[in-house]
């Protein structure tokens, strides 16, 4: 059953992106309860996929155990931590949208019985804790999930209290200018409080018509900010793990709206928007591990949005890694992900026998933070993976790792990226971490800053932050896979000219080659590599790498004098993370005043040997 309302516009939001006004139109029909991602009439579809479909089976029964570990649980309360509530805010949104799921696909009372204990729960709380407003946002999204979902079974007084609750407690706020900054956003809080409130919107809109719309209109309106930054070749500013989180609230907004609209308004349709989940899928390297530049860990698992882009572009490819997630036989390690339901929402009819390779296994990304991600195959543990990243250490999340790589072979991550420290455990200590000047406390952080990263070091000073380099030029030939980066100002007033190239060689070795030319004074170069493996310094300017008795030859090609070395990763101050497990290698080399270098790395598995002795040309020469 529907219900036709019709909504008069009352507050003009006047918008204009891409030369077209985004708004919704002055009546329509809106679908009644359940409305949000899944109407009531989908039901059907999902059971079916969960009978026919052994994957979705096994999903299926690890929502419904993790649902039956939740009622074991205390009810959600307001416990902050620092400034944040937001760990309780998914909490709210994992518990409810499983709970609400569960009630959905099975009918057992049980389910929605906790389901809506936690939502009184969570509508008693005094605030969802404005002042950190991603709090509000997915608060108000687990809210509106069950709201929607649950409608017609919730007594009409909890439907009260909820309903009243996103209301006060979660749009209301947004319309304050103390807490709706992330309005003008061009990052991951645009994408996930645009998303939450228009959840909540959804959820009211029968009660209240005119706040709703203005919420959706808005969303409608500002969602675009961050979606420019996916142009033009769908590579995230913020990274692999706020890919994640960005981008799947993204995702579940334009699904929502093409749900109860159906229309997302073009937004998808934005330049380079589409061609995330390529990135995604190349951001995984031959271990399984994300390559984690900037805020971001290590750790990879499946992403339910990457099954909305695969049935939006009907390329069952993009699943590839995917794919390899689910050929586990436990999903219970999948349902920590809040989202996990929808995976089933939108890859209910994907056929997985049609999951192929990718075609490229070379992927260049301009935008903000360019990234060049280059690997020898996508079924074989043992392959190259070779991870290359320029950009600007400005951008949202970023660290001064601009020039950084990392670098895998025979099931080994032997050229590493400490990622992210816990944001508390710095701002409980009194830093600033947000500043994105070159005074910035945050530079002081050991994982941020260049000294750690994969790159280069001049006269120990800092990456300058103002500075930005792109991929200059790449091949994905198989005999010469390459990316090439000028990176000279990201070392302006310590460099006259940087260029760094990184390779993988006859898809054997790997190759990392920078051309430098100093100012009129003697400078010192650093040049560093992370690893979690053993270091052996040897002869000729050779360091054997040794890890799960794996082995690697870092070899360096320089006319320079070098001397490799290691340097400790142990924290020097009380508010930098300790880095257990993991060292620097590397040299220094003093250079003339006015000198041209060239220096060449080259990363060797056992077995290229004999190929690695062939000379590399001049950066000029890579075409």
């Amino acid at each position: 059953m529907k219900s036709s309302l019709s909504f008069v516009v009352l507050l003009a939001i006047a918008t204009t992106v891409f030369a077209q006004e985004r708004k919704l139109p002055e009546t329509f029909t809106l679908p009644a309860h359940p409305r949000i991602l899944l109407l009531n009439n989908e039901d059907s579809a999902i059971q079916a996929a969960v009978t026919s479909n052994p994957v979705w089976k096994k999903m299926h029964a690890a929502i419904l155990r993790e649902c039956d570990e939740m009622m074991g649980l205390p009810l959600l309360e307001r416990i902050q931590t620092g400034r944040r509530l937001l760990s309780v805010s998914r909490e709210c949104i994992r518990r409810v949208f499983y709970l609400s799921y569960a009630y959905r696909m099975t009918g057992e009372e049980k389910y929605f019985q906790h389901a809506e204990k936690e939502m009184l729960a969570v509508a008693a709380f005094t605030d969802w804790n404005p002042s950190h407003f991603l709090d509000v946002a997915e608060m108000t999204m687990g809210m509106a999930i069950g709201y929607d979902w649950l409608h017609d079974k919730l007594s009409e007084e909890s439907k009260r209290i909820i309903r009243e609750a996103i209301l006060k407690k979660g749009l209301e706020p947004s319309f304050d200018d103390k807490y709706n900054g992330f309005l003008k956003a061009t990052h991951n809080w645009n994408q996930v409080c645009n998303t939450g409130m228009t959840f909540g919107a959804l959820a009211i809109m029968d009660e209240y018509p005119i706040e709703s719309r203005q919420i959706i209109d808005r969303a409608l309106k500002t969602i675009s900010l961050p979606m420019e930054d996916y142009k033009p070749d769908g590579a995230y500013p913020e990274g692999f793990s706020y890919w994640g989180y960005g981008t799947s609230f993204n995702v579940m907004f334009l699904s929502a709206m093409e749900k109860s609209f159906s229309s997302d308004y073009g937004l998808s349709a934005m330049p380079g928007f589409l061609n995330t989940p390529v990135f995604r899928a190349h951001m995984i390297g031959t271990t399984g591990a994300s390559f984690n530049w900037g805020d971001c860990s290590p750790g990879a698992n499946l992403s339910p949005a990457m099954f909305w882009f695969a049935q939006k572009k009907n390329d069952p490819s993009l699943l590839w890694m995917e794919k390899n997630f689910l050929t586990k036989d436990d999903y219970s390690a999948f349902t920590n992900d809040r989202l996990l339901p929808a995976a089933i929402i939108w890859g209910k009819e994907i056929s997985f026998e049609q999951i192929t390779e990718p075609a490229s296994r070379v992927y260049v990304g301009q935008g903000p933070s360019p990234v060049a991600l280059m690997r020898t195959s996508w079924s074989n543990p043992n392959g190259i993976y070779l991870g290359f990243k320029a950009g600007s250490a400005s951008v949202n999340h970023a660290h001064m790792d601009i020039g950084s790589f990392i670098m895998e072979s025979d099931g080994i991550r032997w050229a590493a990226d400490l990622g992210m420290q816990d944001y508390e455990s710095l701002e409980s200590k009194g830093i600033q971490l947000w500043g994105r000047t070159q005074e910035s406390q945050r530079w002081s952080v050991l994982r941020l800053n260049n000294f750690v990263h994969n790159t280069l070091t001049v006269d120990d000073k800092l990456q300058v932050v103002s500075g930005y380099s792109k991929i200059d030029r790449y091949s994905d030939k198989e005999e010469f896979s390459f990316a090439v980066s000028d990176l000279s100002t990201i070392y302006a007033g310590q460099l006259a000219n940087v260029i760094r190239g990184v390779a993988i060689v006859d898809q054997r070795y790997v190759v990392i080659d920078d051309e430098l030319t100093t100012l009129d004074k003697p400078t010192k170069v650093r040049w560093t590599m992370l690893t979690s493996a053993d270091v052996s310094i040897g002869k000729n300017n050779t360091a054997l790498l040794t890890k799960d008795g794996k082995q690697l030859t870092l070899r360096v090609e320089s006319p320079a004098k070098v001397s490799l070395k290691t340097w400790s990763t142990q924290p020097t101050t009380t508010y930098d993370a300790a880095n257990p497990g993991t060292t620097i290698v590397g040299f220094e080399m003093e250079l003339g005043a006015n000198s041209k270098e060239i220096i060449v790395v080259k990363l060797i598995p056992p077995g290229a040997e004999k190929k690695a002795k062939q000379n590399v040309e001049a950066l000029s020469s890579w075409r």
